[in-house]
């Protein structure tokens, strides 16, 4: 995995070099406007997968309070990827937002570069290329933290991987802007600050509608998340967490 630098792609993770740990669990707190909106999720657990030493991650958000009444989300995430590469083996996305609803399983064949796709509510199966090391969108999360010397980008670089999401390939662009000190209910703590170029449209306002503040330390872990929708805007903040492999670096 080559040094990060300006429209670089991030090769493969480091065995050696995870930067998380079996246990590892986060929560966030999502606000919409001025709406406590939902709660996420993420944990993380050892696991084998066609007695493949994987890891398994697990993401799960919901809406509460007077949120739900408005619009209703219920999502399930699962993600296997190896732990030797990073990369992922299985993909599930089951989701139910506002009664729009998905339900998919991927497999991922690296060396054939396939993805096989279940379409359970549609009762559809497809195969589709895949780009070399290609992500999904939680595997992508680990990945990234583990990509060699990306703390020592510069202002204005950018990495990017190749990411397979439903059932398109696409290139995940991650800018460095610089360091910022937040906030937060730990205490202050010292991030650094990026832009996620994300597709326009249905959900987003511009490619650069969200900016992520994560821990400027060993662990890497989104601090903040902050996106300009089409109608509104969000805000995610850590809540809570455990089994970090570094100890959290919060500025008193």
């Amino acid at each position: 995995m080559g040094q990060a630098r300006s429209d670089s792609k991030a090769g493969p993770s480091d065995e050696n070099r995870n930067v998380f740990i079996d246990g590892e669990w986060f929560q966030f707190r999502i606000h919409y406007g001025i709406l406590n909106a939902s709660y996420v999720t993420l944990g993380l657990e050892k696991d084998t997968l066609d007695n493949v030493p994987v890891f398994h991650a697990k993401g799960y958000g919901a809406t509460t309070g007077i949120a739900k009444f408005f619009y209703k989300v219920e999502d399930y995430y699962d993600s296997y990827f190896s732990e030797e590469s990073g990369l992922p083996l299985w993909f599930i996305r089951n989701i139910n937002e506002g009664g729009y609803t998905k339900n998919l399983e991927i497999k991922f064949d690296h060396k054939k570069r396939v993805a096989k796709i279940n379409d359970k509510k549609n009762n559809k199966r497809q195969e589709i290329k895949i780009n070399p090391n290609a992500q999904d969108l939680i595997s992508a999360f680990y990945y990234l933290r583990n990509v060699k010397n990306i703390s020592q980008m510069k202002v204005g670089e950018s990495v990017n991987i190749n990411m397979f999401f439903d059932a398109e390939n696409y290139l995940f662009k991650l800018k460095y802007l610089g360091t910022e000190t937040l906030n937060t209910k730990f205490g202050q703590i010292q991030c650094r600050k990026y832009i996620p170029y994300v597709q326009s449209g249905r959900v987003f306002k511009a490619e650069e509608s969200v900016t992520l503040w994560v821990s400027n330390d060993q662990n890497q872990i989104p601090i903040r998340f902050q996106a300009d929708l089409a109608i509104g805007s969000i805000k995610c903040d850590l809540e809570n967490f455990k089994n970090l492999k570094y100890p959290f670096e919060i500025e008193l």
